[in-house]
C-alpha cells in the first residue's frame, strides 16, 4: 500500500476574505488528488489585497516561513497556489520537500500543449511582474504575450457568488484572449488561481482553438509526482547554485522574525 502524501496548499487569500473561493477550491482539490493524498489549504492574513510588488514581497516572506513550517510539520510537498509565485525560489532553497508553484507549473506544462503561450491576468499592474517571471523561467520565446483585465484581487472573488459576474469575467477574458490568438498564441493561461478555479467549471475550455489552462490540477499533480519520484529514486532539488540551502542557524534566524519586523 502506497504511503499517504500530505500537501500544504498555500493560498494568498485567507478564509475570512475568500470563503466561497476556499470552499470551492477544497472541493476541486478533492477531485484532483490520488487516493491517499490529502491537500490542506492555508491562507495569509493580511491577504494579497492589492496588485503591487510590495504586497507580493510581504506575502512572499510569509510563504517562505510557511514552507519551513510545512516541512517541520511533516508535509511531503509545498504548493504555492498563487500565480505570481512570490517566494518560490527562496522557499525551494530553504526546505528539502518539493516546492511547486502555480505560475511556473502552468507555464512549463503549457509548453507541451503548444508553441506560443499567452497569459491573461486580472490587473494591468501584474503585467511587468509576469514578464519578470517569464524571463526568470527562461520562457521568453514561448510565453509571448501578457494581456490584462481590470479587477482588483478581492473584486474578482465576487464572481463566485454571482452568475452574472462570472459571465462578465469570462467575456472580459475572451476580449483579451482574442488579440493574443490573432498574434499567434495557441495556448491561453488565466493569470491567477482565482480565475482558473472560476473557469474550471467549463469542461474543455477553448477559445479560437486555443486551450485555456487550469493550472491548479497541474501543480497538484506535479507535487504528487515530485513526492513519488523522490521516494522512488531520491530525485530532489539541486543545491549547486540558485537553490543552495543555508545552514540551520540562518533558517532559525529567519524564522525568529516571521513578519520581517
Amino acid at each position: 500500500m502506497a504511503k499517504p502524501i500530505r500537501i500544504w496548499y498555500q493560498s494568498y487569500v485567507d478564509y475570512e476574505n475568500g470563503k466561497t473561493y476556499w470552499d470551492r477550491l477544497r472541493g476541486h482539490l478533492a477531485t484532483i488528488v490520488d487516493p491517499g493524498t490529502s491537500v490542506e489549504v492555508h491562507g495569509i492574513t493580511p491577504f494579497d489585497n492589492y496588485a503591487h510588488a510590495i504586497v507580493e514581497y510581504r506575502c512572499g516572506r510569509e510563504v517562505i516561513c510557511n514552507a519551513i513550517r510545512a516541512e517541520r510539520e511533516g508535509y511531503d510537498a509545498f504548493v504555492i497556489g498563487h500565480f505570481q509565485d512570490a517566494g518560490l525560489y527562496e522557499a525551494r532553497a530553504a526546505v528539502d520537500i518539493p516546492v511547486l508553484a502555480l505560475g511556473e507549473a502552468s507555464m512549463l506544462y503549457s509548453c507541451q500543449l503548444g508553441q506560443r503561450i499567452g497569459i491573461v491576468t486580472i490587473n494591468t499592474r501584474y503585467i511587468p511582474w509576469f514578464h519578470h517571471q517569464i524571463r526568470k523561467y527562461g520562457l521568453e520565446h514561448r510565453v509571448t504575450g501578457v494581456h490584462a483585465m481590470s479587477f482588483a484581487p478581492g473584486q474578482i472573488l465576487e464572481a463566485y457568488n454571482s452568475t452574472e459576474k462570472a459571465d462578465e469575467v469570462e467575456r472580459l477574458f475572451k476580449e483579451q484572449a482574442d488579440p493574443l490568438i490573432a498574434q499567434g498564441v495557441d495556448v491561453l493561461i488565466p493569470g491567477g488561481g482565482i480565475p482558473m478555479l472560476l473557469f474550471s467549471a467549463i469542461h474543455g475550455h477553448i477559445i479560437g482553438g486555443a486551450p485555456v489552462v487550469n493550472g491548479i490540477p497541474i501543480v497538484v499533480k506535479m507535487a504528487e509526482m515530485a513526492v513519488k519520484l523522490k521516494r522512488m529514486s531520491g530525485l530532489s532539488t539541486s543545491r549547486v547554485s540558485d537553490f543552495f540551502k543555508p545552514p540551520n542557524e540562518i533558517l532559525e534566524e529567519f524564522m525568529a522574525n516571521p513578519k520581517g519586523l
